[in-house]
C-alpha cells in the first residue's frame, strides 16, 4: 500500500500532449542549369516564398522527459522561377509531415520546460494553378524525403493548458546534381553528386493541452 500511495502521484501526470502551431517560416528552393525563356530571360532558380505556417502536433511522454509523436504543418505559400527576372508563377501548399522524438528537460511538474526535438517523414509540394497565353494550367505536386529538427521553451503553469515558442528547421532532399568523378582502386570510377535541399526556418509559438 505503502508503495502504490507513493506511486499515485507519476501514474497521475499527465502523459498526452496537444499543440496548435501558428508561426513564420523562412523558405528557399533550388538552383538548376539556365533556361532561356521566351521573354529572353535566363531562368535558373525555382524558389518557395516565406509566408505564414500553421500546424499541429500529438505527443506521447513515454518517460518524464522522452516524448514520441507526429507532427503536421503547413505554409500557404507561393512558386517562384527566379534568374534575371522574377516570375510569381501561382499560389502553393507546403506540407510537412514528421513522426518525431523530443526530449524535455526538468521534472514533469515544471512550469517552465525547455525542449529539443528531431523527425522524419516527407514535405508535400503542392500543385500550382496559374494562367499562360490566356490558358489555364497547373504544375504538378511532389512529395520528398525531409527531416525536421527544433528547439524551445514549454511554459505550462497549470496541469493541464499552456504555451510553447520554438524554432524549427525542416530540409528537404530536392535532387542530386553531377559533382564530378571519384576513383578508387577497388569500385572504379563512378559520378560523386551534390545533393540540393528546400530549406525551411520557422519561428513558431502555440497553445498546449496536456491529458
Amino acid at each position: 500500500m505503502i508503495v502504490l500511495v507513493a506511486a499515485a502521484p507519476a501514474f497521475a501526470q499527465p502523459r498526452v500532449e496537444i499543440s496548435g502551431i501558428l508561426g513564420w517560416t523562412f523558405s528557399d528552393g533550388v538552383t538548376g542549369e539556365a533556361v532561356l525563356a521566351g521573354d529572353g530571360n535566363l531562368y535558373d532558380e525555382i524558389d518557395v516564398a516565406d509566408a505564414v505556417s500553421w500546424g499541429f502536433s500529438i505527443g506521447v511522454l513515454a518517460t518524464e522527459g522522452a516524448e514520441v509523436g507526429f507532427m503536421y504543418g503547413r505554409q500557404e505559400s507561393r512558386f517562384d522561377v527566379k534568374g534575371t527576372n522574377t516570375v510569381e508563377v501561382g499560389d502553393m501548399a507546403v506540407t510537412t509531415y514528421h513522426g518525431y522524438f523530443a526530449y524535455n528537460f526538468g521534472a514533469a511538474a515544471s512550469p517552465v520546460r525547455p525542449y529539443v526535438l528531431g523527425g522524419i517523414g516527407a514535405t508535400s509540394y503542392g500543385k500550382v494553378p496559374f494562367t499562360f497565353a490566356g490558358t489555364s494550367r497547373e504544375t504538378g505536386g511532389e512529395t520528398q524525403f525531409s527531416t525536421t529538427w527544433g528547439a524551445g521553451v514549454k511554459f505550462v503553469p497549470s496541469r493541464g493548458i499552456g504555451v510553447r515558442a520554438g524554432v524549427q528547421w525542416t530540409p528537404t532532399y530536392i535532387k542530386s546534381d553531377a559533382a564530378g568523378w571519384w576513383c578508387d582502386p577497388f569500385w572504379g570510377c563512378y559520378v560523386v553528386g551534390d545533393a540540393q535541399y528546400a530549406n525551411q526556418f520557422a519561428f513558431n509559438g502555440g497553445v498546449i493541452f496536456r491529458f
